[in-house]
């Protein structure tokens, strides 16, 4: 399995009416904690459901035949891709159920059952939650629907990559929050099609390097424990599809830890009015930290991939 410019191409037209084209802000004359560089801001926190997520369940969902939709849907997830799973089996009057960890936000539950889902809390982690859903949704004949293995879903986060190109006449370097890696694997495979020039660079939380160190070995690796709070960044293993596309486009992975995504989260709340959770503000922490250096003149892209009360409460 792979993905192609052609697939996200495909996917960017099924997933029309389905998701928002979100914008981007630029950031001049805010107080910049990091460097010279030219900041532009992702919105996707402005996504429906409030992230990124809606992209690749809305591009799953007009993948399938009407039997595998009529079936209903079902998932694990951090919460985001619940949530684009919900929204997705709402368009189309079908129930879907969303088995969550326990380190999920409560307010990540409420949100799906007010989409109509059925939530299940099963596990300590995602990858614990995930191998339940997995069993039930053969059990019951449920449609599964990976959150970041699945080429339909990472073809429909690609298509974030189509608006940048479009967006941008100017983009020296985009970064990319990580989690399972579907979100990076289309949108460096989309961005480096079309402006092979770009430079792509992954952020993950130092208490999940998962991404990191599959590189690192070459193969999917399967962490011991996860310490982070950003819970959407939080698999233990991804999987090889994704390893196999993060590898060929991807130049780096910078690793931020909670405080620094709390930091950022912080200033995208007091200075652009952005309410972001810490997956949303880890792309901006990875600046501020200088864990990613941009030069002068730079043009960086930060993702801002989600949205939260992180930088508001905390």
């Amino acid at each position: 399995m792979t993905v192609t410019l052609t697939d996200i191409q495909a996917a960017a037209k099924r997933i029309d009416g389905y998701v928002r084209r979100t914008p981007i802000l630029r950031t001049e004359g805010l107080r910049q904690p990091f460097t010279d560089a030219e900041l532009v801001l992702k919105l996707e926190q402005l996504q429906v459901t409030g992230s990124f997520k809606a992209r690749g369940a809305s591009s799953k969902l007009t993948s399938l035949d009407d039997a595998a939709v009529k079936r209903g849907l079902i998932t694990a997830s951090g919460g985001n891709h619940g949530l684009g799973v919900a929204y997705a089996g709402w368009r189309a009057d079908v129930p879907t159920v969303i088995y969550l960890p326990a380190n999920t936000p409560p307010v990540k539950a409420e949100k799906l059952r007010e989409w109509g889902a059925t939530v299940e809390m099963h596990g300590e982690v995602w990858d614990d939650a995930n191998a339940e859903a997995l069993q039930v949704a053969e059990r019951d004949g449920l449609t599964y629907v990976h959150p970041f293995a699945d080429p339909a879903v990472i073809a429909g986060q690609g298509t974030i990559a189509l608006e940048l190109a479009a967006d941008l006449e100017k983009l020296d370097t985009l970064l990319v929050a990580i989690g399972g890696g579907g979100l990076m694997a289309g949108v460096a495979t989309g961005i480096k099609a079309l402006r092979p020039d770009v430079k792509v660079i992954g952020v993950e939380p130092v208490g999940a390097p998962t991404l990191y160190q599959s590189l690192l070995a070459g193969r999917p690796v399967m962490l011991e424990a996860i310490e982070t709070r950003a819970n959407t960044l939080a698999p233990r293993q991804s999987e090889k599809l994704n390893v196999d596309l993060i590898s060929a486009a991807v130049e780096q992975i910078v690793l931020v830890d909670d405080d620094a995504m709390r930091d950022a989260a912080r200033w995208l709340w007091s200075e652009c009015a952005v309410a972001a959770e810490l997956s949303g503000a880890a792309s901006v922490a990875a600046l501020m930290t200088g864990a990613y250096e941009a030069q002068k003149g730079e043009t960086v892209c930060a993702l801002v991939c989600g949205a939260g009360t992180d930088g508001i409460s905390g």
